[in-house]
């Protein structure tokens, strides 16, 4: 199959708005799990997810948190602008960015650009009793984005600064305001990593009784970082795949996870599709480490298209993550920080994901090709199951567990 060949039309169903979950369940691990095991279909309660699983097997979460990126600001004339923050640019590390005190810059989206023709925004707020003042300059356009420079006075991290003044950006077709009640529901329990602008939805139906579940069934827990971006939601409109420039999130995966890895023989349950697209670009980092051993952290950038070109398939996992360990041993890294584009749809061979915990997917997105790729292309049988027997979509939606 020539992946990029593949045309967007045929992941395609009706989606009726009454399906779309506005809201999520009162208790999270009360919602359904459809089970996929080897073409068969079923259904469950999601609390019970822990025994399907096998003993002894590594369960990989994405523990990224959710930042509060919508922006507003008045102008004079009192036109609203919203500023949506999308990745750092100064300093371009999320940790040190949510630290950093007086000055930053971001890569935003603007709404109502074109009210904000020229001067700076200003926007007052009190911190711990302390009367502060934050402007917002525009530095000029990249691409679709706006560079955004930041200054504030006070000795507060602009962590502080947007957890006062931000407010949570819960996807745009839930159709509504975002309400109190999503600062706590649209985070995972074991979120962690400030940094995304959408949360890991998958993660969303775990409590902290299913998690002490998993433990009493032997299930192992490893945690990684993707900061998904605002591309997450981005629609595909070219008509071959080829056409669809997929956007870049940053990831960081610590050594002792590679190792963990490494000791259930490279294979893992993923937890959402942001842990999908975080292992399975492991391997083909773990492969560019084999051919260059002086590569950079910024090089190990897998590209789109990376996957599809043929070279290290046959490669032994183990082998290609334990290369990319003895790389981080040689630069004196305990964390690995880089990014990936990778596209993953039919036509992919998966390397490091064996089963996979995830919500139901919009039409035509990049997300449904990444689950018909796991499932070997009978993503239709699945979501028609879903759609005759009542089942909840996309964020705030049921979960499927699919074992190819």
């Amino acid at each position: 199959m020539n992946t990029k060949e593949i045309q967007i039309r045929d992941y395609n169903y009706a989606l009726p708005d009454e399906r779309i979950a506005k809201f999520p369940m009162a208790e999270r691990d009360h919602s359904k799990l459809l089970i996929y095991k080897s073409g068969e279909v079923g259904e469950d309660v999601f609390y019970n997810l822990p025994q399907y699983l096998p003993s002894k097997a590594l369960m990989v979460f994405n523990n990224t948190k959710v930042i509060q990126a919508r922006l507003h600001f008045h102008k004079d004339t009192g036109a609203l602008i919203e500023v949506f923050l999308l990745e750092p640019a100064v300093p371009a590390d999320y940790e040190q960015m949510f630290q950093t005190r007086g000055e930053c810059t971001w890569l935003c989206l603007v709404g109502n650009l074109k009210k904000w023709k020229e001067g700076a925004l200003i926007r007052k707020l009190e911190i711990r009793n302390e009367e502060l003042e934050i402007k917002a300059s525009r530095l000029g356009e990249q691409g679709t984005s706006q560079m955004i420079h930041f200054e504030w006075n006070g000795d507060v991290p602009f962590a502080d600064i947007i957890d006062v003044i931000g407010e949570l950006p819960i996807p745009p077709y839930l159709n509504r305001e975002t309400q109190e009640s999503d600062k706590t529901t649209y985070q995972t329990v074991y979120s962690k990593i400030k940094g995304s602008v959408a949360a890991p939805t998958a993660g969303l139906h775990f409590t902290e009784r299913v998690l002490a579940d998993l433990d009493a069934h032997g299930i192992e827990r490893e945690e990684l970082t993707l900061h998904v971006g605002a591309g997450t939601f981005r629609p595909v409109k070219s008509e071959a795949i080829a056409g669809h420039e997929m956007h870049t999130e940053y990831i960081a995966v610590r050594r002792h996870t590679l190792e963990r890895l490494i000791a259930h023989d490279a294979r893992a349950i993923a937890v959402g599709t942001t842990s999908v697209r975080t292992l399975e670009s492991l391997y083909y980092m773990g492969l560019k480490v084999m051919v260059n051993p002086d590569i950079t952290e910024e090089e190990l950038h897998v590209n789109q298209w990376e996957p599809y070109d043929g070279r290290g398939e046959k490669e032994d996992v183990r082998v290609v993550l334990q290369a990319l360990i003895d790389w981080m041993d040689r630069h004196a890294l305990t964390t690995l920080h880089s990014s990936t584009q990778i596209i993953i749809a039919p036509g992919y061979r998966y390397h490091i994901v064996k089963m996979l915990v995830t919500n139901f997917h919009q039409p035509q997105s990049t997300l449904l090709l990444l689950v018909s790729a796991f499932v070997n292309g009978d993503w239709r049988r699945i979501y028609d199951y879903a759609l005759a027997h009542d089942f909840r979509f996309l964020s705030y939606g049921d979960s499927s567990l699919l074992i190819p």
